[in-house]
């Protein structure tokens, strides 16, 4: 037998008009520290232009971090960088060449007009594991400017499986050996110390414990980056690929910086990982070259 429940908090009448007494005062406090909590407890969403067609509760501090950016390539078609920009985007890494014989064929376009626009932008260099490492270098060095005010340049490593042609994985060394080429000739032509994008799979595979001197950029699109890669820093997260930004029609990778403006502007200036430069390690991963990008976009 259910028995009658009493509220927990009591109003008693007002003893003088417009006091709050008892049990009421109570309960105004408690909605108070209520919605202060709540508020507390809300993460802040920069560029609120920006959305997601898929959000992932697993991922969704990526934006809370102040500096967010994309990666695109021809799948997204014409883009309106104008846009990209007024939206808030920070930075913008374009796809440039892949393997020893393919560029982009929005490269040059996405590249001359997102400088128009005022969004710092870098290359990136997708590894096709059926072609030496030398040729895919020269390859990228033909087809990408070796611009003073570009961000470094990006070795995309990672499985493709789905390939027609070369579906096969090479062994751990023999990947290691061509990317450790391929990133000293990036670092030697731009003067920027590469930065190496990679996934979850080909991380534990190959890169896990390896190359610590080089800033990692990390897809991870269902939880932490911390909770997939094993010890691994990481300066970019790639946290979804179905973006949607204003400029570009359908999906678009999303991307965070780790860290504060003033992170983002030292790193912007040097190329180095601030977090190393803090304990003294900056010198290996800091850019050999001058001038780096500009801080336009921020």
């Amino acid at each position: 037998m259910l028995l009658p429940v009493r509220s927990a908090i009591e109003v008693r009448p007002l003893s003088r008009p417009g006091r709050l007494v008892g049990g009421a005062k109570q309960l105004t406090l408690v909605l108070i520290v209520s919605i202060l909590v709540a508020s507390c407890a809300q993460r802040p969403s920069y560029y609120p232009a920006k959305s997601d067609a898929k959000p992932h509760p697993g991922v969704a501090r990526a934006q809370s971090h102040p500096i967010q950016g994309i990666d695109v390539s021809k799948w997204q078609g014409k883009i309106d960088w104008s846009s990209v920009r007024a939206a808030g985007t920070k930075f913008a890494f374009i796809k440039a060449t892949e393997g020893g014989d393919h560029v982009d064929e929005r490269f040059m376009e996405n590249w001359e007009k997102a400088r128009a626009a005022g969004v710092p932008r870098g290359a990136y260099h997708f590894v096709y594991w059926c072609r030496s490492a030398t040729e895919q270098v020269e390859w990228f060095k033909k087809n990408v400017p070796a611009d003073p005010d570009a961000l470094p340049p990006v070795l995309d490593v990672e499985w493709n499986g789905s390939s027609r042609t070369c579906p096969t994985k090479v062994p751990r060394e023999e990947a290691l050996s061509m990317i450790r080429l391929m990133l000293r000739e990036m670092e030697a032509y731009t003067g920027k110390r590469p930065i190496i994008y990679t996934d979850i799979t080909f991380h534990k595979e190959v890169l896990e414990g390896e190359l610590p001197d080089y800033p990692h950029w990390l897809r991870s699109v269902a939880a932490g980056p911390e909770e997939r890669y094993a010890g691994r820093p990481w300066i970019l997260w790639q946290y979804t690929a179905t973006g949607r930004v204003p400029g570009i029609s359908g999906n678009v990778d999303r991307n965070a910086f780790y860290g504060s403006s003033a992170d983002w502007a030292q790193f912007l200036s040097t190329g180095c990982d601030p977090r190393r430069q803090r304990t003294g390690q900056g010198t290996a991963t800091c850019n050999t070259g001058s001038r780096v990008a500009s801080a336009g976009g921020t």
